[in-house]
């Protein structure tokens, strides 16, 4: 100890000595958000047709519910560019008005649907709504067309956040500022508009859906921080 204390002292005797930076630049730090936007056309449509029925005896009633199911599946993959796969199956006690005894047995089964050709996809749900009933139906943005315009909207996002940062810059009196961070998010989770702009035709034996798909609005936000440089 007695050798390194001298050592220690002149070390800080140094710090102590070493001039100040009297021009160092003062920064101010401030957060942005800025935000680019466009509407894309939904074109995705997504069908969910099911059966349900009921009856005592609940190996008669799967069997019931299995055969409607396979002549829908069999109906549906004769379809060209439909995508076809089979959605939830349930089945429950249906009791007696006192809720003690089991009366029958009902249960439930999906179809689920979805293609971006409309048209053929409309014609496929009324050709099963003879034996289906219709679910729901909804539409979507595809993963490829949301990509492309999320690629084309995140120069546009920092673009715009840039002309914030100047903005913020002159109204402060700077002269010059710096990104010290900067996050770029797309806004929204995507999820489907249950039956949006959707009416029967008809209830005849064969109704034919007309549908609107609409559009869907797609944004990238760009969220940061930036150093403002004081003159």
């Amino acid at each position: 100890m007695f050798v390194s204390a001298p050592r220690s002292m002149a070390l800080l005797a140094c710090i102590a000595c070493l001039p100040a930076v009297a021009d160092e630049p003062r920064y101010n730090q401030i957060s942005l958000r800025a935000e680019a936007s466009s509407e894309v056309a939904q074109d995705r449509m997504h069908v969910t047709l099911f059966t349900e029925s009921q009856h005592e005896d609940p190996a008669q009633l799967a069997a019931q519910t299995t055969s409607a199911m396979n002549k829908a599946l069999q109906t549906a993959r004769q379809a060209k560019g439909v995508e076809v796969s089979q959605g939830s199956r349930s089945s429950y006690p249906v009791y007696e008005e006192k809720g003690q005894q089991i009366t029958a047995w009902r249960e439930r089964a999906e179809l689920r649907l979805e293609s971006g050709d409309f048209a053929a996809l409309s014609k496929l749900t009324g050709e099963l709504m003879r034996d289906l009933k219709m679910g729901g139906m909804y539409f979507s943005v595809s993963d490829s067309i949301r990509q492309q315009n999320e690629d084309a909207l995140l120069k546009d996002a920092v673009t715009a956040f840039r002309a914030r940062a100047q903005l913020a810059t002159e109204a402060l009196g700077g002269n010059d500022y710096k990104i010290v961070s900067l996050n770029l998010n797309s806004s929204g989770n995507f999820q489907p508009e249950m039956m949006r702009s959707v009416s029967m035709k008809s209830m005849d034996a064969m109704p034919t859906p007309d549908v609107e798909a609409g559009t869907r609005q797609i944004s990238i936000n760009a969220d940061g921080v930036i150093e403002v440089q004081m003159p």
